[in-house]
């Protein structure tokens, strides 16, 4: 829906007053002043930027108690990078903290002077992570999306984020166009011997960062959900072994890609090598638990963004 003019003139005031609370540190009778309004409207508008998402906020102090359990974990799995987040007890969300980390690292990445070869996943908390990210001028990088972007119905895929990533960073961007699965290995042959697939094939092994999610597995899994698996063929895998997918690669609880089975008919970009490439998986909760620490286990990541709850059990593990 298309906002009145009124309602961008009260977006506007909202950022400004934002920017004046949060960044330039003036208090809200300040604000009512510079702006000439009462101190309540002030304070109604510092409360709709925070409601709008103008405002994001960042906390750039280590916790004492986060740095501990990334160091354990880092040398329990032999990890090349790991943030841990501190956990909210009373929070149900999937996906707050860890986005947040998750953008302040991509955005660290992007900084780079050197040229880099970004590889990025799908699912809710990338997406979430990508809405996250500043304005930036990377000329300089590629970005290369590790998955289909298209949906069994042809339609685009509501979690296929390189394309938010296009909106917000100004580099060089490489999609998957394929499903996420195709009908049989053949498919997959003839598909990927596409030019405009073999490019990204070809990026996606050169990469020299991939950042995905790691996916639980069940009825109400994503890839149940949103329409790539049929709940008989779900139960199907889980029968076979399986306990987690990234990018639709699906592993064991040894962290071992399942052979013979719905793996040959994965039409992603394979993940690239964990010896030249840092690949951060990004998830937290007790749903992703198994997939995690079979990841974990079989280095299927060697990097990993998760909160302190989720990192003491993968410590036990």
């Amino acid at each position: 829906m298309v906002r009145k003019p009124e309602a961008n003139n009260r977006l506007d005031d909202a950022a400004r007053a934002g920017w004046l609370y949060y960044v330039a540190g003036r208090t809200q009778d300040e604000i009512a002043s510079a702006m000439g309004i009462s101190r309540q409207s002030a304070q109604r508008l510092v409360s709709l930027a925070m409601a709008e998402r103008l405002i994001k906020v960042r906390l750039d102090h280590p916790i004492a108690a986060c740095l501990e359990l990334g160091l354990l974990l880092k040398e329990k799995y032999a990890l090349k990078l790991v943030d841990i987040v501190p956990s909210d007890p009373g929070s149900s969300s999937t996906t707050v903290g860890i986005a947040e980390a998750g953008a302040a690292e991509i955005e660290r990445w992007l900084k780079s002077t050197d040229p880099i070869i970004l590889a990025i996943g799908t699912g809710r908390t990338l997406k979430a992570a990508i809405d996250q990210l500043p304005t930036m001028e990377c000329p300089q990088h590629r970005i290369v999306s590790l998955t289909g972007n298209i949906g069994l119905d042809g339609s685009a895929a509501y979690y296929n984020v390189i394309f938010s990533m296009a909106d917000a960073v100004k580099a060089r961007h490489f999609p998957m166009p394929l499903p996420v699965l195709v009908s049989s290995p053949e498919e997959r042959e003839v598909l990927h011997n596409q030019v405009l697939v073999r490019s990204a094939l070809k990026l996606g092994a050169e990469a020299n960062v991939a950042f995905v999610g790691v996916g639980e597995l069940g009825q109400d899994a994503p890839l149940c959900e949103d329409g790539f698996l049929g709940r008989d063929e779900m139960a199907r895998l889980m029968d076979e072994g399986a306990v987690g997918e990234i990018c639709g690669w699906m592993f064991d609880r040894d962290g071992k890609l399942l052979s013979g089975s719905i793996n040959e008919r994965v039409a992603s970009v394979p993940l690239p090598s964990r010896d030249s490439a840092v690949v951060v998986g990004i998830a937290k909760g007790k749903r992703k638990h198994a997939a995690l620490s079979a990841a974990l286990k079989g280095h299927v990541i060697n990097g990993l963004i998760t909160d302190e709850a989720t990192a003491g059990f993968l410590l036990t593990q």
